[in-house]
């Protein structure tokens, strides 16, 4: 774990107790995050989870902006409750007030996507030709049926893979 990101998460914590006047339970972190998201505030569990590609191709911003966006969820979950929206008014309220940040739902970093392969799937329509990805054609291969809305024909998978 990268001594930046718990030395902001700290910073961010005593933040919050420095203006609501007290205390607040600090989570456990880690940086197991995949995919698209910068990170993910579980405040049920008090867990924060960050990606680590993308702390590391936006670490300036992503510790200012990134870190205390989820702190925030925390910090409002811990004065609050589990009875507001994520990013509602209390959240905001925290971003903007006590952070001095734009409340800014989503990150705006550039997300290199996965190429992935598609399994090419068929019904009787002249061009009934279905590309599914991997998570759909595994749901296939344990019992899951798909219908073309056309014909109505159970899809049936054609052997052939396509790169993408």
């Amino acid at each position: 774990m990268p001594e930046s990101i718990l030395a902001r998460v700290e910073a961010c914590f005593r933040q919050a107790e420095t203006f609501f006047e007290r205390r607040f339970a600090r989570p456990q972190v880690s940086l197991q995050l995949r995919g698209q998201k910068a990170g993910v505030a579980h405040p049920t569990e008090n867990l924060l989870r960050f990606n680590a590609q993308l702390y590391r191709e936006n670490r300036e911003d992503f510790l200012r902006q990134t870190v205390a966006h989820e702190v925030a969820h925390l910090v409002a979950h811990q004065l609050f409750g589990s009875g507001i929206r994520p990013h509602g008014e209390e959240w905001r309220k925290i971003m903007e007030g006590v952070y001095g940040l734009p409340a800014k739902r989503c990150h705006d970093y550039a997300v290199q996507r996965r190429r992935a392969a598609s399994y090419l799937y068929r019904c009787q329509c002249p061009d009934g030709e279905f590309p599914f990805t991997a998570q759909r054609h595994s749901l296939v291969l344990r019992g899951r049926r798909y219908l073309c809305r056309r014909c109505r024909a159970v899809l049936e998978f054609s052997g052939e893979r396509r790169p993408q």
